[in-house]
């Protein structure tokens, strides 16, 4: 038998480099899944998905997706562009390089994780 392919690996793992580390600090936050999806962690509250950073090593763009105002204010930020295709549906785009990217990330996927969750709640109340 060859080898087990490198991203079999990297999944098993939980992630190398950035992702490593935002898959750790992100599974410790309540009702957070992380799913691998199309060449992607996928991170979701509930079923909505709110932000996935490639599991590739060399990509690092992480896409988080935001509420309407939380949006405008990011896209202020050094670093921080309007997602290339879902930019109206709230996206934006950061890349994840350095250490200090991690700690800046972290900061919008809290706002993107509270946005979700809202969101789930509002559809449960809708259902009930």
């Amino acid at each position: 038998m060859g080898k087990g392919r490198k991203v079999r690996r990297t999944l098993a793992r939980g992630g190398t480099g950035p992702a490593h580390r935002l898959n750790e600090t992100l599974r410790g936050w309540e009702g957070v899944r992380i799913t691998p999806m199309f060449g992607r962690w996928g991170y979701f509250a509930g079923e909505t998905l709110f932000a996935c950073f490639p599991l590739r090593e060399k990509e690092r763009d992480l896409w988080i997706r935001l509420a309407t105002a939380d949006q405008a204010r990011a896209l202020k930020e050094a670093g921080m562009r309007p997602h290339r295709r879902f930019a109206r549906r709230g996206w934006v785009e950061t890349d994840v390089i350095e250490p200090s990217d991690v700690a800046r990330a972290l900061r919008w996927l809290r706002r993107a994780h509270a946005a979700a969750t809202r969101s789930a709640h509002t559809d449960d109340d809708r259902e009930a």
